[in-house]
């Protein structure tokens, strides 16, 4: 086998070693959170963010006229208010990391101008051999998020992946076909099949959506996002607020604190690796095969699926999402989702879903499962 062509850090036995030493300590320092409040502004800018239009996020006049007396923020807002919960790993420096998923549990609801306070500690580490980059770290936290009044908003634990960018290049197989095929051209009518999705896109809205209406085996209309672009991936950072992407002297003072952020582009200036997202050189230097979405973002779309069902009065009550692989740039995803099973639990009326998201060649993007509180 030839010798590996080195580029970036790899994965160390004694770098890991340290991180383990963190497994359990509440993280006093992170990255300053893109959002400390659910303001109007902010949640309509994360729901634009993932294509959600609805009301009950984005126009204060609908939501007046709703039982929570003006709007509220989309349960995937969260991923806004934690660096660590969306995918802001400490240790293994100059080591890829990629957000895998999440298991969120949400206690309340998140009301306008809710003040968001969180606690985070890392959690467990556990090593994967990988397609996609051979030996692999799957680096889980959990995060607890507080409203101002000290109520538990909700609970998470999520992932990332961290990935030796050289072997993933070099020696990666994950996406050996992939990379073989032509470019995605798509037809004039072809787009317009997408698109019809979008027509017909249904928000239940204020039409209650009772639990003893709802069969076990129900499919939910399939919702389609994308074709991916990198617009689409930036307008999701705009609401989500990237990782790494700093400006002028923000990003100096990142790159002090944090060298391993600091990457040569092909200027020779040091960049933040966040631009996997809109630089499909750097994405392929890393064993992606191009600029892909992000995952917070995927997680977020299935929440979308569910609350566009349940309407107004009902609540996510959990969603469990894994990403099984990048979506770059041209992809089109179909999710799809049905109920697996209704009933009465602590009072409450839940019913569960499984759900998927498929490319348009019918590989697997992501899946999840979600429970949800309807209305008798």
């Amino acid at each position: 086998m030839p010798e590996l062509n080195r580029l970036f850090t790899g994965i160390t036995d004694d770098n890991l070693d340290q991180l383990s030493q963190r497994i359990g300590k509440k993280i006093e320092h992170t990255l300053e959170p893109w959002c400390h409040e659910a303001t109007r502004d902010n949640i309509r800018h994360y729901a634009h963010g993932i294509g959600d239009d609805n009301p009950l996020w984005c126009d204060p006049d609908y939501g007046r006229q709703t039982r929570y007396g003006d709007v509220i923020a989309l349960p995937s807002f969260l991923f806004a208010c934690n660096r660590v919960g969306s995918g802001y790993v400490g240790g293994l420096p100059g080591v890829h990391a990629m957000f895998a998923g999440c298991d969120f549990t949400w206690h309340k609801v998140i009301h306008r101008n809710d003040e968001i306070r969180t606690e985070a500690y890392l959690k467990e580490l556990v090593e994967h051999q990988t397609s996609f980059a051979g030996r692999s770290i799957q680096q889980i936290y959990h995060v607890d998020y507080y409203n101002q009044s000290g109520d538990c908003l909700a609970e998470a634990d999520t992932w990332c992946f961290r990935t030796d960018r050289d072997l993933a290049r070099e020696e990666g197989t994950k996406y050996a076909a992939v990379k073989e095929r032509d470019e995605v051209r798509y037809s004039e009518q072809e787009l317009q099949e997408f698109y019809k999705h979008y027509a017909e896109e249904s928000i239940r809205g204020s039409q209650i959506r009772t639990w003893e209406e709802v069969q076990i085996g129900e499919k939910l209309p399939t919702m389609v996002k994308g074709p991916m672009t990198i617009t689409g991936f930036i307008a999701y950072a705009q609401g989500w607020g990237g990782l790494y992407i700093r400006a002028n002297k923000l990003a100096w003072k990142m790159m002090q604190q944090h060298p391993g952020t600091g990457i040569p582009n092909r200027f020779g200036i040091p960049d933040c690796p966040e631009r996997v997202h809109w630089e499909p050189e750097f994405a392929q230097m890393v064993g992606a095969p191009g600029a892909y979405d992000y995952g917070p973002e995927r997680c977020s779309w299935l929440s979308h699926m569910i609350t566009n069902w349940i309407g107004d009065d009902g609540f996510l009550v959990s969603l469990k999402s894994e990403i099984r692989r990048h979506n770059p740039e041209g992809d089109v995803i179909f999710i799809d989702a049905e109920v697996t099973d209704k009933y009465y639990s602590g009072g409450r009326f839940l019913v569960s879903f499984d759900l998927l998201a498929k490319n348009q060649n019918g590989e697997l993007s992501a899946k999840g499962t979600a429970v949800a509180e309807l209305n008798r």
